[in-house]
């Protein structure tokens, strides 16, 4: 599923707040099935998204690398 996000984690270069927000954005419109939602829908695909991002910011903040395991 979404073959097509990149992985934001790496050692040497943090991801954007953009590709975050480009990587959730593209996770709703797989997993809704909509690229564009109505605008009946539309509240509810951006709030997705927000709730997405800031759960993938968090998990890139609280990932453990292994150079990190020895500090």
């Amino acid at each position: 599923m979404c073959r097509s996000i990149k992985q934001l984690r790496s050692s040497e270069v943090p991801a954007t707040p953009e590709e975050i927000e480009a990587a959730a954005r593209q996770f709703v419109r797989k997993v809704s099935g909509y690229r564009q939602p109505s605008r009946r829908n539309e509240a509810a695909f951006e709030q997705a998204i927000l709730d997405i991002t800031a759960a993938t910011e968090k998990l890139l903040n609280d990932l453990v690398t292994p150079a990190q395991k020895s500090v």
